[in-house]
């Protein structure tokens, strides 16, 4: 007699129940992986800005200060000292997941060709995973995170 192969409803049933028990399982894990990747992510596009705003404060880009603007969604790199009145078309946006909360400084104005900055202070940016990260600017204009 011969016997065909194959595999039984019972195998595909503790299969399916084995691999659902591993991915339940991990799912946690890979949530925490990526929220601490967007913060990471997040804060060295932060630091990224303000440098930015630095240098182009230094190099008199635009004949005028440049300033970093922090807001709980977004952080915005803009010409000038007053956000309000800014040029909009000279702006650099970035997004901050809602996943991550900003406290801290509120704007930093470089001021043009020294650089200096009109504030000192930190950033704080916190994870929904009680994870966090700190941004430092010195009265140097150093930034440091």
């Amino acid at each position: 007699m011969r016997r065909e192969g194959g595999f039984t409803l019972v195998e595909m049933l503790l299969s399916v129940t084995i691999i659902s028990i591993l991915v339940g399982a991990s799912l946690p894990v890979y949530e925490s992986f990526v929220r601490r990747n967007d913060l990471d992510l997040t804060t060295q596009s932060v630091v990224a800005l303000i440098r930015r705003a630095e240098a182009y404060a230094r190099t008199m880009y635009g004949d005028t200060a440049w300033s970093v603007e922090l807001q709980p969604s977004t952080v915005t790199l803009f010409a000038g000292t007053n956000f309000a009145g800014r040029n909009t078309g000279l702006d650099e946006t970035m997004s901050v997941p809602a996943s991550i909360a900003l406290s801290g400084l509120g704007e930093i104005q470089f001021t043009k060709l020294s650089a200096v900055p009109n504030t000192t202070g930190t950033v704080t940016l916190s994870s929904t995973t009680n994870d966090t990260r700190t941004i430092s600017v010195n009265a140097k204009g150093m930034v440091d995170y």
